[in-house]
């Protein structure tokens, strides 16, 4: 009998993904280190308030866009292994600097720094597009993201294992015990991206990886393109104006973060690096469209949009609904009470209800691909999937029905009563999650065949626009009811659908052998 392929060690490629997804997983396990300690840094540090993690929290995210599309550009010059490496040996020095940071200054600006790893999941696209066929290429995919992203969950069970019992109770370290647990944290990636970078190589021997001769912005094949390229780059911008308009409205002890004076100079910075931005992609592109660009380096640029799209509307739904969820279930549910009169919902409960909208990545990520691999077209997939998270998130909104204002507030309660509904409502989140993540399988099934050669920087603005998306959803989550909220992501998937209906092409050659 056959090994099952996932497991066979004897091939190389198999080899190399399951060491990518840890290198990814590992990536995710310190990217989200802070939040399961949060509470025991606050306890133990009578310097630091609520205020103080808030603004931790959005830093978290702040620099993953740009960080995203900077290392999708370095993967396609000097290949995945040595930027995969580099980014988690480098990123181990701001975990440290956090660990046993003694001031709001030092943890500010190293956890800036630190969101830059959240840019190692484009690096394995690449590398795993590297070594597996197009025939492959979306169950290997999906297999990766799927078990990466579980690195946040990891970090979520284990490090308040390490601080509290290990650290604190075995090894009597007290106040000090959270800074050893991420120190711990810090060294897994300091000694794995050294080792990763002597177990893997970029592809198979003998087989040509084609990288760029130099870091700059991608090439276009028409002059359309070029201004849909241009367009598509603004919101990456953008959304770091929105988070920094986000911490400049955050006030500690009564005096806000950022003063008026520095947020308008973060904007100017940010107008000058999109005009930058522009002036280079022009440079580079030019010149290549008024010579014509060659049959076999022309790829249709509607397609990235589309997948930019998608991701957005997907990844970018994912991390604001994991953020905002366990409180729709408590808030909504409160009054729920069994037969004996007990009140049912628990932050505890909430907390494992929310925790199965992540879990499903697991499984539903990896099915994502693997459908997009057996379907025989691999758009007619995407469209399916965005129809479903359309679907499932405006049954979420069904969930709770508008209640009474209270202190100048909508509350949501539930539409129906009875545990009954509550289960049902589970069932609902978890379906809905399904969709949302198998979406996220199906669009990185796509990418690596849009256009090989760049296939990191097409990977990292698809990324980026993940991100976008959380940024989006999460400030419009500040501004509406959680049932406006569910309504407003099925429309972005809605809208989403539209943008792949029209924009997306079917890849050619998507399901060859090489």
């Amino acid at each position: 009998m056959n090994k099952p392929e996932l497991i066979d060690f004897s091939q190389e490629r198999i080899r190399v993904l399951h060491y990518t997804w840890i290198a990814f997983f590992i990536t995710f396990f310190v990217w989200f280190n802070m939040a399961p300690v949060a509470t025991t840094m606050l306890r133990n540090l009578n310097w630091l308030t609520k205020e103080h993690i808030k603004v931790l929290a959005i830093c978290n995210v702040a620099l993953t866009i740009p960080a995203r599309i900077v290392i999708g550009a370095l993967i396609d010059r000097y290949g995945p292994r040595i930027v995969f490496s580099g980014l988690m040996v480098s990123m181990a020095i701001p975990v440290f600097f956090f660990a046993f940071g003694n001031s709001f200054t030092q943890l500010l600006i190293s956890r800036l720094i630190l969101g830059s790893i959240g840019a190692g999941f484009v690096v394995g696209i690449k590398m795993v597009a590297n070594w597996f066929p197009p025939k492959m290429i979306g169950r290997a995919e999906g297999f990766y993201a799927g078990w990466g992203n579980f690195g946040s969950a990891w970090a979520a069970m284990t490090l308040p294992w390490l601080a509290i019992h290990f650290f604190n109770d075995f090894l009597g370290l007290d106040g000090n015990s959270w800074r050893y647990a991420l120190a711990i944290n810090g060294l897994v990636s300091l000694i794995y991206g050294i080792w990763y970078y002597f177990l893997v190589t970029d592809g198979p021997t003998g087989k040509q990886i084609n990288k760029t001769k130099k870091t700059e912005p991608m090439t276009v094949s028409s002059y359309g393109d070029l201004i849909q390229y241009l367009v598509w780059s603004f919101p990456l911008v953008g959304a770091m104006g929105i988070l920094a308009w986000r911490i400049g409205n955050v006030r500690v002890e009564g005096v806000p973060l950022i003063s008026h004076t520095v947020l308008m100079a973060v904007y100017w910075v940010l107008g000058l690096i999109y005009l930058a931005h522009v002036i280079k992609v022009l440079q580079i592109n030019l010149p290549i469209l008024k010579a014509g660009v060659p049959e076999n380096e022309k790829y249709h640029w509607g397609s990235v949009a589309a997948l930019n799209s998608t991701y957005f509307a997907n990844f970018g739904a994912e991390l604001a609904v994991v953020s905002m969820l366990p409180m729709f279930f408590e808030t909504t549910f409160t009054n729920l009470t069994n037969s004996a009169g007990s009140l049912i919902m628990t932050p505890t409960l909430a907390g494992l209800i929310a925790a199965s909208f992540a879990f499903v990545n697991l499984f539903a990520r990896p099915l994502g691909g693997l459908i997009s691999d057996s379907m025989s077209n691999r758009k007619r997939t995407m469209l399916i999937y965005m129809v479903g998270i359309a679907l499932g998130f405006f049954g979420m909104a069904q969930i709770g029905k508008y209640g009474p204002v209270v202190d100048g507030v909508q509350t949501i309660i539930p539409m129906f009563n009875g545990i009954w509904w509550l289960v049902v409502s589970v069932f609902i989140t978890i379906l809905c999650s399904m969709f949302v993540q198998g979406a996220e399988g199906a669009t990185f099934a796509v990418i690596p065949m849009i256009k090989r050669r760049m296939t990191g920087q097409i990977a990292g603005m698809a990324g980026a626009y993940g991100n976008v998306g959380a940024v989006f959803y999460l400030v419009l989550f500040s501004l509406v009811d959680s049932k406006t909220f569910f309504l407003a992501i099925a429309s972005g998937a809605a809208i989403s659908f539209l943008i792949c209906f029209f924009m997306l092409d079917e890849p050619k050659n998507a399901f060859a052998e090489e």
